[in-house]
């Protein structure tokens, strides 16, 4: 007899990509962390076609996992959600649970048009995004210097301590040109900035990483090498906390957030703005 417990299943149903109904219904179940959960995103349910087979794969998970599915949904048209909320399963509905009152409160109607929040419905805005990750792309690692000028902030660190996807982050969500320089143990062994960041010293923000969690992280990239070593991940993360104390730079633990607590924190620290709404 199997007395596996399987896990809960959990559907993220929308007429669009279901990108925020997965970014709600994750950050509600994170605080259950005791319970497994299986995700399952069915996207862009735009016929009568999509939701009937939808409720149908929402019904066979409940019938193999032998629990009543969960089902987050950002359905803002109101043609399938009837079908939807026919299934057997504890249905969440965003929309309904925050745009009603907002309604009641603005006095008017929301416009019920999906794909506002993900779509190109400014171009500007979703050029300026564009930008700013082509930024990133072209700005990482040192590669090049000459559009440091135009950066807003460039992130320094020891290698695979999370600057480029930190840059690229901040690009794609808030529109901010960031670049990125490593601090090699050379550079940092002089316990003075390099001298082609000086120009650009009120830019610059400081990622630091345990020594342990770096050697984890560059063990997987090159496996039994120096690079990766703990005393050499030691070395240069004592070096490099010890320049960015002398030179007064600030800086933020990237051991064990995410990346989106990296970018808060950036943001905070520098008093830099969002440029995109999220």
């Amino acid at each position: 007899m199997n007395n596996v417990q399987k896990k809960r299943p959990v559907f993220f149903v929308s007429d669009r990509t279901g990108i925020t109904s997965e970014t709600l219904g994750h950050a509600l179940l994170t605080q259950f962390s005791s319970i497994e959960f299986e995700y399952i995103s069915v996207p862009f349910i735009t016929s009568e076609g999509k939701a009937r087979r939808a409720v149908r794969e929402i019904s066979e998970a409940g019938e193999m996992s032998g629990q009543r599915p969960i089902v987050f949904s950002t359905m803002v048209k109101d043609d399938y959600k009837p079908i939807i909320a026919g299934c057997d399963a504890h249905i969440i509905d965003f929309f309904d649970t925050f745009i009603m009152p907002l309604e009641q409160e603005l006095g008017i109607e929301s416009t019920h048009t999906s794909g506002l929040s993900h779509g190109i419905s400014d171009e500007a805005v979703y050029m300026q995004r564009i930008e700013a990750v082509n930024y990133a792309l072209h700005n990482d690692d040192g590669i090049s210097l000459k559009h440091f000028n135009s950066a807003e902030i460039i992130l320094i660190g020891a290698s695979r301590s999370g600057k480029t996807p930190t840059c690229l982050y901040l690009g794609l969500q808030h529109g901010i040109r960031a670049a990125n320089y490593p601090l090699t143990d050379i550079d940092a062994g002089y316990h003075k900035l390099p001298s082609v960041l000086e120009p650009y010293r009120e830019k610059l923000f400081g990622l630091i990483i345990s020594p342990d969690r770096l050697r984890s992280i560059r063990e997987l990239r090159r496996p039994g090498s120096e690079y990766a070593s703990l005393a050499q991940c030691q070395k240069e993360i004592r070096e490099i906390k010890a320049l960015y104390d002398q030179e007064g730079i600030n800086y933020v633990d990237t051991s064990h957030v995410s990346v989106e607590e990296i970018a808060a924190s950036i943001l905070q620290m520098q008093k830099l703005k969002r440029k995109l709404l999220l």
